[in-house]
């Protein structure tokens, strides 16, 4: 189905073009990284609306989805922004259930979602399926830090500066927008623009 052209559709198509640019054969992960509230998951969804447009099977998925139970981040010390920005969410399940079966493409199944951070609880997890070429569009802070980074196809950093505490911590330890393909100032969700890129 034909988007509604808007400013911001004009320039996710933009967007669209670089990642398809990108997708040759095979499976494909693009990664939205950015401080919090950034807009992250709209950017993916809408992202991912612009993509289907063009008849593309594309999966979404979030960070926030995949986040450790308040229990099992206390094993690592007091609540504090340091601990979550280290042990906030669970990276093992995520490769495990998310972008390594997802890569392995046929039959084999993934889940997008095992937690709900809300309720602080487990999900019925959903195994789902996709065809060879899907594209699978993830958003969540600290995705492109760098034990992460090599994970995704295409990197795209919101811009803005960090002010959450454990933003702070993630932004000095490794700036997202130095290893981002695409840098998007979001600041007007309706005007996004090109940002400014975190290299020297």
């Amino acid at each position: 189905m034909r988007l509604v052209t808007t400013p911001r559709v004009t320039f996710l198509r933009s967007i669209a073009d670089e990642v398809l640019r990108h997708h040759g054969r095979g499976r494909m992960i693009v990664a939205i990284d950015g401080p919090l509230q950034s807009g992250k998951t709209a950017f993916g969804d809408d992202l991912a609306a612009v993509l289907e447009e063009r008849d593309h099977s594309v999966f979404r998925a979030s960070m926030e989805g995949f986040h450790r139970s308040r229990e099992a981040q206390s094993v690592f010390g007091d609540d504090t922004p340091a601990r979550y920005h280290r042990y906030g969410f669970d990276e093992s399940a995520l490769r495990r259930v998310l972008v390594e079966p997802f890569r392995l493409g046929g039959s084999t199944a993934f889940v997008t979602r095992v937690w709900d951070p809300a309720r602080d609880a487990w999900v019925e997890p959903k195994w789902i399926t996709g065809p060879d070429d899907a594209i699978l569009i993830v958003d969540g802070r600290f995705l492109l830090r760098q034990r992460l980074a090599e994970l995704w196809d295409v990197r795209i950093a919101l811009d803005g500066d960090p002010v959450d505490p454990a933003d702070v911590l993630a932004y000095a330890e490794g700036d997202p927008r130095l290893v981002a393909s695409v840098v998007v100032d979001n600041r007007d969700p309706e005007h996004p623009k090109r940002g400014r890129s975190g290299r020297p």
